[in-house]
């Protein structure tokens, strides 16, 4: 094997000579970490575990490594294809077909070329959302928070506080094989928290700060990513802090972008805690034609981070403007109330 390791060899005696890497019948293999000897290495290998979105880097969204498949002595036995391919490193909520046999793409060789195909179901990952957005605006005070329990209260009462001794502790940040979180407590009880604030409003552009908030204590996420919908993210002018890519599903709608840390900036989003956060500025020109600060129309449609989508606050819970408020009865009453006195007095 070249670029990836067994974890256990099991039991080679069979082997007399050249002695197998692994032995199992059912293999658990790991990634090798970058800077490995030469070797070891293989094309597109050594990542670490680690792999970028195909969108973000092309070259570090691949992960590849090398294994020859054989049976101890002289047996002619054909090798079969692997049953009950699983992928335990990424975390629950992929579930992976069968293997099927197709025609080398790399290597001309005669060996046995297969592939599996692996999805993967949020639903399954996590019957609650990992994430959730708060807005807020120049124009309003008010501060809409995530929903409560927006990420399920189930981990309500493993939670610590911001404040609490338990952060002295070692190993409070140290992954633990189940990946259970570890999280501060928090009335949304999100790993992850994506607030958009609406800051500036020029004559013909608009800024919004975007800020990501890690609330677990035992996840450092990697090459992360967070996609926005809105309509005016085709007009996008500059982003401070982050990179971005448009993502462009349809030729004729363009309302969608991917942001994503800078290398060696903010590309890892560290733990819960004063690291814990990344934030950036976008500076977008307005489409006149569609621009409006009413009715919520500055806020996304959509948000997803590292590909789950968000929880958003309900539409009526938006910081709205100032003279689109409702109309008090109360105060409508002392108006009518000076009207008749006005008139009396002139009478």
């Amino acid at each position: 094997m070249v670029g990836a390791q067994a974890t256990e060899q099991g039991d080679c005696s069979k082997f007399k000579g050249n002695v197998a890497h692994c032995c199992l019948r059912s293999p658990t293999i790991v990634d090798l970490l970058p800077g490995v000897p030469y070797n070891q290495q293989f094309s597109n290998c050594c990542k670490g575990g680690v792999v970028a979105s195909w969108g973000q880097d092309p070259a570090a969204a691949v992960s590849a490594f090398q294994v020859s498949v054989g049976v101890a002595g002289t047996s002619n036995k054909t090798v079969q294809l692997p049953k009950n391919f699983t992928l335990l490193g990424l975390g629950p909520g992929y579930t992976c077909g069968p293997a099927k046999i197709v025609p080398s793409t790399v290597f001309l060789t005669a060996d046995l070329t297969w592939n599996v195909t692996c999805t993967y179901s949020q639903f399954m990952a996590s019957k609650n959302p990992t994430c959730c957005v708060s807005f807020s605006s120049f124009y309003n005070d008010t501060i809409t928070p995530c929903p409560s329990c927006s990420g399920g209260c189930h981990n309500k009462n493993n939670c610590i506080m911001s404040n609490s001794n338990q952060l002295k502790k070692a190993g409070i940040n140290t992954p633990r094989k189940d990946n259970a979180p570890l999280l501060q407590c928090t009335h949304h009880m999100c790993p992850v928290r994506v607030h958009w604030h609406v800051k500036l409003n020029y004559r013909d552009y608009w800024r919004v700060k975007i800020a990501i908030t890690n609330f677990n204590y035992r996840m450092n996420y990697t090459q992360w990513t967070l996609v926005a919908q809105h309509p005016n993210l085709n007009n996008v002018t500059q982003v401070f802090s982050f990179d971005y890519k448009p993502i462009v599903p349809y030729q004729s709608i363009n309302d969608t972008g991917m942001f994503y840390g800078m290398k060696f900036y903010n590309d890892l989003l560290m733990d819960a805690g004063p690291a814990g956060n990344v934030q950036s500025e976008v500076l977008l020109q307005k489409n006149k034609e569609k621009f409006t600060l009413k009715q919520g129309w500055a806020f996304p449609r959509k948000v997803y981070f590292n590909g789950d989508e968000c929880k958003l606050p309900p539409p009526d819970a938006y910081p709205v403007l100032p003279n689109s408020a409702r109309a008090n009865p109360a105060g409508f009453l002392t108006l009518a109330t000076s009207a008749l006195l006005l008139i009396l007095s002139i009478c």
